[in-house]
């Protein structure tokens, strides 16, 4: 059977670092606060220069050359994002133009911090139904654009990145030896929609707006409905927490990561963090996070990897790779 495997992955981050300590002129808080409560120590912010594409083209090029191949050999490229650079046209075809890509298609997904799960996803169809060989999968977000830097409960949280992975037909025999993607689950549920959106839109206010969240409410939903989505894909598999060799969770807040772990039997040692050098990237979270772990070493060819994330919407799903 046709397996969509992995071959190369890249990342791109702003320049600019902000750490806890530059909020405290700016809102009532602290590095202390912030840390005990989320785990995160510091951010990126994009300047003035740097877009959701351009990051989005910088770890594009390094998947690229990580996996030997150049923009002529990709089919399709899904960006997942929230912070597109226009209402249209889809970013992804502005990254192709960039890219100097002048065949194939791309298109932009939007499921917030859950996108790039959902795109990989998206990906693996395209390449199962044979009509795609290759695929770029992008997480890209400049959330800062849509903070507002005076509520103190938002704005600590988010930063900028943008990661990526050249997914590619490869041939399995069907079982969970296989490299590639194995399984997945993904949900929806538009009855929390007000729990973390954005206050603004081209239909509504005519604006950008601004991102709101009910940090409590998020958190008391987040860990049920990742071990929702993460168990069903663990039976699809028909594997257990022991089976992984690592768990690589959306980067949202150090609590609910290891909560979720916890709940799943997933040992400590098994979990990647990057919360504290990224904070919450949303769709770019887990692709970031997967690149720490491959550059570092940790994620290494054959190694089975569960992906997993949840966003606004709600939504929320799992991905299981073998690397």
């Amino acid at each position: 059977m046709i397996r969509s495997v992995v071959r190369g992955m890249g990342a791109a981050l702003p320049r600019r670092i902000m750490k806890n300590a530059d909020f405290e002129g700016m809102v009532e808080t602290s590095d202390e606060w912030i840390v005990q409560r989320t785990g995160i120590r510091q951010r990126h912010i994009a300047s003035d220069d740097e877009t959701t594409a351009s990051l989005g083209e910088a770890a594009a090029r390094a998947a690229l050359a990580d996996a030997g191949l150049t923009p002529a050999d990709i089919d399709l490229i899904v960006l997942a994002t929230s912070t597109p650079n226009n209402t249209f046209p889809a970013t992804a075809v502005e990254i192709q133009n960039r890219l100097g890509m002048h065949h194939g298609f791309a298109f932009d997904m939007q499921a917030v911090c859950s996108g790039f799960v959902y795109a990989v996803t998206t990906a693996d169809l395209y390449i199962r139904g044979g009509l795609a060989k290759r695929v770029l999968v992008i997480g890209a977000e400049t959330f800062s654009r849509i903070l507002d830097w005076s509520d103190r409960s938002t704005c600590v949280l988010f930063g900028d990145g943008a990661g990526a992975l050249v997914l590619e037909a490869g041939e399995g025999n069907g079982s969970v030896d296989d490299r590639g993607v194995l399984a997945m689950s993904l949900r929806s549920d538009g009855v929390h929609k007000d729990k973390l959106f954005v206050d603004g839109g081209p239909s509504t206010t005519g604006t950008v707006g601004h991102l709101r969240m009910e940090g409590r409410e998020v958190f008391k939903h987040a860990v049920g409905m990742i071990t929702d989505v993460i168990e069903a894909t663990f039976a699809q598999a028909g594997i257990t927490a022991d089976d992984l060799d690592w768990f690589v969770p959306h980067q949202a807040n150090k609590r609910i990561i290891d909560a979720s772990a916890k709940k799943l039997g997933i040992a400590e040692q098994k979990v990647v963090v990057t919360v504290d050098l990224h904070g919450n990237t949303s769709a770019a979270s887990v692709p970031l996070a997967l690149s720490v772990a491959v550059a570092d070493g940790r994620i290494k060819k054959g190694d089975l990897v569960l992906l997993e994330a949840m966003g606004g919407g709600f939504t929320w799903g799992a991905v299981l790779v073998r690397w």
